[in-house]
């Protein structure tokens, strides 16, 4: 869909119109593909005709008759139909989808459906991606800084994995079962949408505010977890910057020149509330530690009275806990306000050798400004043009275009 409303009703529905079909027929492939085609009627149809009044009722609709119809097209398929049908309405779903679902949040039963444990991890992230945001294939290869062709073929994995278990998964007993794929999936979705990989914008806040309020509903279901409080407060904290990462011109605005007077202090409240219940509980992961390091950007007045040495602490503590080139990427940067750009470029170096990083023009962006606190202006002039090469978001790249001038002109 190219208009915008339309694709923020799709956005929006997308799980509750699959949540119903799985409900009544319990074939997940089956039906996320009637939903994909409800979704190609819609972005032909609505954009002459208007956005029905009921969108989900309309999709859900439109769905089930395309379910029913590609069945009925199979011979081989009419047993399994009737089974279906026959399971369902003995279950007491109704025969058409419609009236009792259209009001349900079916997001989380979703999210929980993707996270399946007879998929890969990476399987179940993309598949959640996809089902409960409905990115595409291109946004879902950005997320993970792979090619479109390797997405595509997640994709496809976990299609085929859903054929192997006769295309039918049943929900978890709790969110607990599946915890901590769910838990990734909704961290990359707010990733998704904080900073867009490509585009005009630098974020999508519809996005983010989804993964915002799932993590909410999350951790209203398991309120103990302190790691769904973690994330709950991450997310919190992060999106409270939001309003401040770009100019009113739309130019990206780094976190060092942002008008914190702009942050949402009612959300970095709320975050700070939810880590100092959640950390002197249980063990410490992963999220609990991003979101401390997002408190102490958080509580610091300016970019000078931030504690660094607290945030590389912290990142040193997140290297053993959960160890990634992006966490060793960014415990660089804080090493780099505590003891200098040349211990935290030899961190750094490493990483030039990873094919993901590689390709990633945050690890370019980063190395830049330390080379030039080092005095290699050309070192720091060629990180800056290969970080704008390799960056397909605008604004970003905009931002890089403008370092790169601003050390020509000093030459």
């Amino acid at each position: 869909m190219t208009d915008p409303t339309s694709e923020d009703v799709w956005r929006r529905e997308t799980p509750h119109v699959l949540a119903a079909l799985v409900r009544r027929f319990g074939d997940f492939a089956s039906c996320e593909d009637a939903v994909q085609e409800a979704l190609l009627d819609a972005s032909q149809q609505w954009p002459v005709g208007g956005i029905p009044d009921r969108p989900r009722g309309w999709l859900l609709r439109v769905a089930s008759r395309r379910l029913i119809d590609s069945w009925r097209q199979g011979g081989s398929r009419r047993e399994r139909e009737h089974r279906f049908y026959e399971e369902s309405t003995r279950s007491g779903v109704p025969d058409v989808p419609g009236s009792e679902f259209e009001n349900q949040d079916a997001s989380l039963e979703i999210l929980a459906l993707c996270c399946h444990p007879a998929l890969t991890t990476e399987s179940q992230v993309t598949l959640a991606l996809r089902a409960v945001l409905g990115l595409s294939t291109k946004q879902i290869a950005a997320v993970f800084l792979i090619p479109d062709a390797t997405a595509g073929q997640r994709i496809g994995r976990a299609k085929a994995t859903i054929e192997e278990h006769r295309r039918r998964f049943p929900a978890p007993l709790s969110m607990a079962d599946r915890l901590p794929a769910i838990l990734h999936a909704l961290y990359l979705m707010f990733t998704t949408g904080h900073s867009l990989p490509h585009g005009d914008d630098v974020s999508d806040s519809a996005i983010s505010s989804e993964a915002v309020r799932l993590a909410r509903l999350l951790h209203d279901e398991l309120p103990a977890e302190g790691e769904v409080a973690g994330l709950l407060a991450l997310l919190l904290l992060s999106n409270a910057r939001r309003p401040a990462r770009t100019s009113s011109g739309g130019n990206l605005v780094r976190l060092k020149d942002q008008d914190r007077g702009l942050w949402d202090h009612a959300a970095i409240a709320q975050g700070v509330k939810l880590l100092e219940r959640a950390l002197p509980v249980g063990p410490v992961g992963a999220y609990q530690l991003q979101a401390a390091i997002a408190a102490v950007h958080a509580e610091a007045d300016t970019w000078e009275e931030t504690d660094w040495p607290q945030i590389a602490e912290l990142y040193s503590m997140l290297s053993r806990v959960s160890p990634s080139p992006t966490v060793t990427m960014n415990y660089a940067v804080a090493l780099n306000e505590v003891d200098g750009p040349e211990i935290a470029l030899r961190m750094l170096e490493p990483l030039l050798d990873d094919q993901r990083m590689s390709r990633s023009h945050r690890l370019h962006a980063a190395r830049a400004p330390m080379l030039e606190r080092l005095g290699d202006r050309e070192k720091a002039l060629e990180a800056y043009r290969t970080a704008s090469r390799l960056c397909a978001n605008i604004p970003e790249q905009r931002y890089l275009n403008a370092q790169i001038v601003r050390l020509l002109e000093r030459a």
